[in-house]
């Protein structure tokens, strides 16, 4: 019951059903969810433990509010731990997830994918390649929800550029070609100018225009 519930919380502070910065009731969610409130707390504590909701002396439990700045902070993990799974994937991968990551690297569209539909996203299936189990727990249970709901509730998202379709093709070769060193190289390289274009757009964002 409290896998069950912990889904359905998810989804709702996904879809924003539970909006950002809202108070968190317990008894509410009980009543809304029929529920006791033992399932309910042990699916709120995973909740915190995934960065999904707050609690604090003052406030208690809130969904958690996205800022601009932590979302910078969120992909230099994510560059730490992508870089790893590509190496990973490279040492491990097989023909036939060679061949899907071609497909999904062809439809360069894996910013729509990493929200929908997971299986089919270049950057999930590398870390799905890397048959590490805890990074794949890391960054698919943990890393990407986060980043799936900072990027849905934060304006500054860049448009994808070309440049970044030529990143994914050159991390394929590389994992293709079973070169951990490179296949790192080009996925730390990666996701570092994803930030360096998150940066500029909050710096734009952040300059007064003039009037």
């Amino acid at each position: 019951m409290a896998e069950h519930l912990f889904e359905q919380l998810t989804t709702a502070i996904m879809e924003g059903v539970l909006a950002p910065g809202s108070k968190i009731s317990e008894p509410a969610l009980a009543r809304q969810y029929g529920v006791s409130r033992g399932p309910l707390r042990e699916a709120l504590h995973r909740l915190q433990e995934r960065k999904l909701i707050t609690r604090s002396a003052n406030f208690g439990a809130r969904v958690v509010k996205p800022s601009a700045q932590a979302l910078v902070e969120l992909f230099v993990v994510r560059e730490a731990l992508e870089g790893m799974a590509a190496r990973q994937a490279a040492m491990n991968v097989t023909s036939a997830e060679i061949t899907a990551l071609h497909r999904a690297a062809e439809r360069h569209d894996d910013v729509q994918t990493i929200d929908q539909q997971h299986d089919q996203d270049f950057h999930f299936m590398i870390a799905q390649a890397s048959r590490n189990p805890m990074l794949i727990n890391l960054l698919c249970s943990e890393l990407y929800p986060l980043l799936r709901l900072y990027r849905g509730q934060n304006p500054t998202s860049p448009p994808r550029s070309q440049r970044a379709l030529i990143e994914h093709q050159r991390i394929l070769s590389a994992i293709e070609d079973h070169d951990p060193e490179i296949a790192e190289l080009q996925m730390r390289r990666h996701i570092a100018a994803a930030r360096l274009r998150r940066e500029q757009a909050i710096e734009h964002l952040s300059v007064p225009t003039a009037k």
